[in-house]
């Protein structure tokens, strides 16, 4: 199976475009004439350069408004630009041109005009020894379905002329995919794909600018390869998408998020299919993460004081030092926590401009090495460290940023291969049990990539967007949940140059994870216990007590025990959740302590411009 990305797809020039492109992995490109036309090589040298990469010119496009005008000289126009087409395609050495539907305002429609048209485009195409695609536009003025676009080609009934299908064209207009199931196979001559939010407005501005990858919208993919395979099409898939943030992003990242889309999906296909699908990748299976094995924290030797002070006062333990590096393991329950000092390590430098910052992720999975495999298969980047004999050899992807993920299963014991014996300490065993969440801020084009990273290599699956108020303007943040709750992350970015996320990314050590929330068994207690323990907890006002009382059912004995405490409170149909923060440290980082009741499985997101107003604040006061 081919995969191909139309170049209209991503940012740059056409030469930026198609490096690009090969790097991702793609066989081939549809090359957009606005691409070419706006490039200073001529086509002979632009065949070549693709070639060069790579890769192949598997279609050109667009051609518009040619079928149903009348006779005269706008039809005579038409068929003399598609010679000239055909000329250039021959130069640029593609056998197969996109048709779409006409909006043509002089255009007559009618089935039977639109095949005689296209019959004898057939015969003119067939003389270049080039192929002619035609493709319902969802605004199409007279063809707008693929139903009727195929009954033009059926009746054309030309070699040389096909139907070339877009996810979007019928999924946008709510057509049942089912119907493709009956078209033959060899008539579909190329299939394009493209998802998109589930957005109400015109169908040509959603095209036009809100398109994205699929798996990354609400559109039934799925049903439309299912249709798609069902005739036993073997063609390439295509992607065009049209999006505005995609053409203003790195054009490396969005060729990259486009393959693993593409992968992902065929992947997917293959696995639902009761048929054997032999063109088909076949990959490990979704990684499932039982939960976080470790989070690194990389530090200045100066500043280790600081944060063992700190991870102390939380309860944790230190049970352990590296064998060969400057890595202390501070422990309570199932949480690791190591902070690395290391003058020779990987994050030294970005810690020692910006402060205590995550430098590692581990997931506990049941094959580390299936787990990379599935990783790297769908664009991660392999990363290989160094280790001493007697010490793991993790394997470990690129994660946001500066980061790594390192993957663990029961067969690698890396506190007894690459850590001493435990060390005495003095620290309280308590109520924290395990990560509960990891809160990851990254740039606004980013959150869809990184999305689509953590659902397509993981057994994750997302939540709705949501918008969180911050006194500065809009953070969005999306939730991706494993099946079983082993795994919880948030992704937040926004836009609005003075929020605290915008910040977090451009002032501090770049994307990467900005706090930790732990789970505890009883919050109550364990605010108690850090205040006994002198630990800063973020403090929150008397109004939102207040609100609180109003907002639900809840005794007053209990809401005084929440304000003395700084507690937050949320609830949904499932039960509770209590949880407060940490005032921030080192490049920007907080802890959160969360408490879940009867099955709350929410983040408690009404409260989070409570805590963004409230570390304004306090930023504020200490700039005093």
């Amino acid at each position: 199976m081919k995969t191909s990305t139309a170049t209209v797809s991503i940012a740059g020039d056409l030469g930026e475009k198609l490096a690009a492109i090969a790097k991702a992995g793609f066989d081939g490109i549809e090359i957009f004439e606005q691409d070419f036309i706006s490039f200073d090589l001529n086509p002979a040298d632009v065949r070549r350069m693709v070639a060069d990469h790579g890769l192949e010119i598997t279609l050109f496009q667009p051609f518009r408004d040619f079928e149903g005008l009348p006779e005269g000289p706008l039809r005579q126009r038409a068929f003399s630009r598609a010679r000239h087409k055909f000329d250039l395609m021959c130069e640029l050495g593609t056998d197969l041109m996109l048709i779409c539907s006409s909006v043509h305002p002089e255009g007559l429609g009618g089935i039977d005009r639109c095949a005689d048209d296209f019959r004898d485009l057939g015969e003119i195409a067939s003389s270049y020894g080039v192929r002619v695609g035609y493709e319902a536009l969802a605004w199409g003025r007279f063809i707008n379905d693929h139903r009727d676009a195929w009954e033009v080609v059926r009746r054309a009934d030309h070699e040389n002329v096909g139907l070339i299908l877009d996810s979007f064209h019928t999924l946008g207009r709510k057509i049942d995919p089912d119907s493709i199931r009956t078209i033959p196979a060899d008539k579909i001559f190329f299939v394009q794909l493209a998802d998109a939010p589930a957005i109400d407005m015109d169908l040509l501005y959603w095209s036009r600018h809100f398109r994205n990858m699929p798996g990354e919208g609400d559109l039934d993919l799925p049903a439309f390869m299912d249709a798609l395979y069902a005739t036993g099409y073997d063609g390439p898939l295509s992607l065009e998408i049209f999006n505005d943030e995609f053409r203003r992003s790195d054009a490396e990242m969005v060729a990259r998020d486009g393959h693993r889309s593409l992968i992902n999906l065929m992947d997917d296909l293959r696995r639902r299919s009761d048929r054997p699908l032999p063109s088909l990748p076949v990959l490990p299976d979704r990684v499932d993460v039982s939960g976080v094995q470790y989070v690194e924290l990389a530090c200045k030797p100066n500043d280790m004081s600081g944060i063992e002070s700190l991870l102390t006062k939380v309860g944790m333990a230190k049970t352990g030092t590296h064998k060969s590096k400057q890595v202390t393991r501070f422990q309570t329950g199932d949480v690791n926590i190591l902070v690395n000092s290391d003058a020779d390590g990987r994050s030294f430098g970005l810690a020692s401009e910006h402060g205590a910052v995550v430098s590692e992720i581990a997931f506990a999975t049941p094959d580390a090495a299936a787990a990379l495999e599935r990783a790297v298969a769908l664009g991660a980047e392999p990363v290989s460290l160094p280790h001493h004999p007697g010490e793991q050899k993790i394997p470990t992807v690129r994660g946001v940023a500066e980061s790594l993920i390192r993957f663990l299963d029961p067969t690698m014991d890396i506190w007894a291969s690459d850590f001493e014996k435990p060390v005495s300490s003095t620290a309280e065993m308590n109520g924290v049990h395990r990560i509960d969440h990891i809160a990851q801020t990254m740039g606004y084009n980013e959150m869809l990539s990184w999305t689509q990273f953590y659902t397509s290599i993981f057994s994750m699956a997302k939540s709705s967007m949501v918008d969180v108020i911050d006194p500065e303007g809009i953070i969005r943040s999306q939730a991706v949940t494993g099946h079983d709750g082993g795994l919880r992350l948030t992704l937040n970015g926004s836009e609005a140059q003075r929020t605290s996320a915008h910040r977090f990314v451009a002032d501090g050590a770049g994307a990467t994870v900005q706090h930790l929330a732990f789970a505890v068994n009883d919050a109550v207690e364990m605010a108690e216990h850090l205040h006994q323990n002198g630990f800063s907890i973020l403090p929150q006002t008397e109004n939102y007590y207040a609100d609180l009382a109003a907002r639900f059912d809840l005794p007053d004995v209990f809401i005084a025990k929440l304000k003395s405490l700084h507690i937050l409170y949320d609830e949904d149909d499932s039960g509770g959740f209590l949880h407060f923060y940490s005032t921030v440290f080192g490049n920007g980082l907080f802890f959160e302590f969360v408490e879940r009741r009867d099955g709350y499985d929410g983040f408690g997101a009404p409260n989070a411009p409570f805590r963004l107003a409230a570390q304004r604040r306090m930023t504020a006061a200490a700039s005093l």
